[in-house]
């Protein structure tokens, strides 16, 4: 696989030799990953061999492939080309490999059809303002690829009920620095006891809930201040999140630490489902234990979101 030979990838990249790097990106046909499990989203820069390299070893369940913002003009296309050679080179992988593509307009729907062939597990796409961007977005990726949505303008926050319009649709990323800017608001609001970024956290998570979407938090810029994403953390656990964007390995250890489960809470769950099981088989759906008080389907279907997160 071309990412064996970083060596000749960077010769490429050096002296701008973008044909020569465009012809080691051959497709092949991928094992999609479709779990929606991941609690870390990390962003990688795909015009950084290094950081390519990386990827098998990476503790993220999430890898966003990077082509927009971080990446200059004039490295887009020798991104792209690696991003594609990224893909080609984990045919299977434990993690969800996204691609984070450029607007539409600004030459996103060009990158979609040239990946389409990479099968990327989702391809993520910004600056999203209407429904009839979202029916675009559709007609380009192909079929078996899910669609990822950011949600970071203020028309998509306006419509953001109404943009689920297909089941490959299946997650929104909150682009909430974008956005606040969108909408004229100082990002020094942008501290968690805020009311502001409550409701805005609160409204974006319940709605992709009820649109069966999964809500993914945003990216926490400062990766050096582990105390300042803990204090995020805690919030969104406290709310109902349970996945986040990140930019470093560090974040993405403290996410995981947050937002999984302990081991009284994963023996608790184990519990309700096999109490409840066993009365179901008997015609029972709703009954009282002693420790864990009332049982019925809701709770059950709560126990088992619990176990299908480990």
């Amino acid at each position: 696989m071309p990412l064996n030979n970083p060596q000749k990838l960077n010769e490429f990249l050096d002296s701008g030799d973008l044909e020569s790097l465009r012809s080691l990106a051959i497709p092949i046909k991928r094992q999609l990953n479709t779990s929606l499990s991941f609690r870390s989203a990390m962003m990688l820069s795909t015009h950084n061999v290094k950081h390519l390299l990386k990827i098998p070893n990476l503790t993220a369940e999430c890898v966003i492939l990077n082509l927009e913002d971080g990446v200059s003009a004039q490295q887009k296309p020798y991104a792209l080309a690696l991003c594609a050679i990224a893909l080609a080179s984990n045919p299977k992988c434990d993690k969800k490999m996204v691609v984070r593509v450029n607007p539409l307009d600004k030459g996103g729907a060009e990158e979609i059809l040239f990946l389409n062939p990479f099968m990327p597990d989702a391809i993520r796409v910004p600056k999203i303002r209407s429904v009839e961007d979202v029916k675009r977005v559709l007609t380009l990726v192909d079929e078996g690829i899910e669609i990822h949505l950011s949600i970071e303008t203020k028309e998509a926050w306006i419509t953001l009920s109404q943009l689920k319009i297909d089941p490959r649709i299946t997650a929104f990323y909150l682009g909430i620095l974008d956005l606040f800017a969108d909408l004229g608001l100082s990002q020094t609001l942008l501290i968690p006891d805020n009311p502001t970024a409550q409701y805005m956290l609160a409204h974006f998570l319940m709605t992709c809930r009820a649109c069966d979407v999964k809500p993914v938090s945003f990216v926490y810029q400062d990766h050096k201040n582990s105390d300042g994403l803990r204090n995020w953390l805690e919030l969104e656990k406290m709310m109902g999140y349970d996945a986040k964007g990140c930019i470093a390995p560090a974040q993405v250890e403290l996410i995981h630490e947050i937002f999984g489960h302990s081991e009284a809470e994963i023996a608790r769950a184990r519990e309700i489902v096999r109490m409840f099981e066993e009365q179901i088989a008997r015609g029972i759906s709703g009954f009282v234990n002693e420790r864990y008080g009332f049982i019925d389907e809701p709770i059950y279907k709560g126990a088992l979101a619990v176990l299908s997160k480990r």
